[in-house]
């Protein structure tokens, strides 16, 4: 096994492991909607918004039916009580939209409505490389000298073509730019990560593993690419079936183990996979695969062939 400062009996730096390090305890997040927009919907940069986007498909029910961010994490609380009992701490994580496109007031007022709550120890802020600057980066780094507080931006590609034929908006400069300046500030930055994007060959994304293993990142998010029901690229999908490859899951688990042996063996991994419920998805979804079957498949088979992350890592 690795001798990697995150040295465990997993072959990959879990997320829950990282958490229990640092805190001796489990964190759990609970998804809040407040209220962000996104200059990619609201005529800014586009109305369409990113071709893939679903903000609909990730949100739990709890965001959809209270108002208030108060609300919220008391109805999320409750959720999450009835599988996690021993948990006590919890993660604000501001996940719907662009979580700092709004004036530092607006920002100030809901993330500090959010960590007045009882249980919350920080938040998880999920925005766009394009909707920081200065002022709301020093901002969270004053809540950081007393509050967890993460960063995550959607990455998506490395790869500006891919990221224009998605309509995000912004080049991969801009997201390496904004990741950087994070770091300047003392602050966690994760990153979100799909594979499988049209156009995009096996080979173009097992090389992003280099590319992002250059970045000052402290966590990541993979996920495979789903064609949700409303999107624009369900309609293209539609249209022009034959862009679109996916993967099978054996293949999908061989790709990840492959990308997480050139990692940087220092990055958090959060996830391995995204899930949506049955009624979003227009594509293949593994059938009855669940999140949690599918990452007890991917450390088995990690531990079966002896690898580990960062194991060809030339960093």
């Amino acid at each position: 096994m690795s001798n990697y400062l995150w040295q465990s009996d997993r072959p990959y730096n879990a997320y829950s492991n990282y958490m229990r390090r640092y805190y001796g305890e489990r964190i759990q997040k609970l998804s809040i909607d407040a209220g962000f927009s996104c200059p990619n919907r609201d005529g800014k940069l586009s109305t369409g918004g990113c071709t893939f986007c679903s903000n609909e498909a990730f949100n739990p029910s709890y965001c959809r039916n209270f108002p208030s961010i108060t609300e919220q994490i008391s109805e999320g609380i409750k959720f999450h009580q009835w599988r996690y009992k021993k948990v006590h701490k919890y993660l604000a994580y501001f996940q719907a939209y662009s979580n700092t496109y709004a004036p530092i007031e607006v920002m100030k007022e809901r993330y500090e409505e959010a960590l007045a709550c009882e249980g919350i120890c920080g938040l998880v802020i999920g925005t766009r490389p394009d909707c920081v600057d200065e002022e709301k980066l020093s901002y969270l780094e004053e809540l950081s000298k007393k509050y967890h507080i993460v960063i995550e931006f959607g990455i998506e590609s490395c790869y500006d073509e891919t990221l224009k034929a998605i309509n995000r908006g912004h080049d991969f400069a801009c997201t390496k730019k904004a990741i950087e300046d994070c770091k300047k500030h003392g602050l966690k930055v994760g990153g979100h990560i799909i594979f499988g994007l049209p156009m995009e060959t096996r080979e173009q994304m097992l090389n992003e593993a280099e590319i992002l293993s250059s970045l000052p990142l402290d966590t990541v998010k993979f996920h495979q690419l789903q064609i949700l029901k409303g999107t624009l690229m369900e309609k293209d999908y539609l249209a022009n079936p034959e862009k679109y490859t996916f993967f099978t899951f054996d293949e999908y688990k061989d790709f990840i183990i492959s990308f997480l042996e050139n990692l940087n063996p220092n990055f958090v991994i959060e996830r391995f996979v995204s899930e949506v419920p049955p009624r979003y998805n227009a594509s293949n979804n593994w059938g009855a695969l669940r999140n949690e079957s599918i990452v007890e498949e991917i450390e088995k088979e990690m531990i079966k062939r002896n690898t580990y992350q960062g194991i060809n890592y030339k960093g």
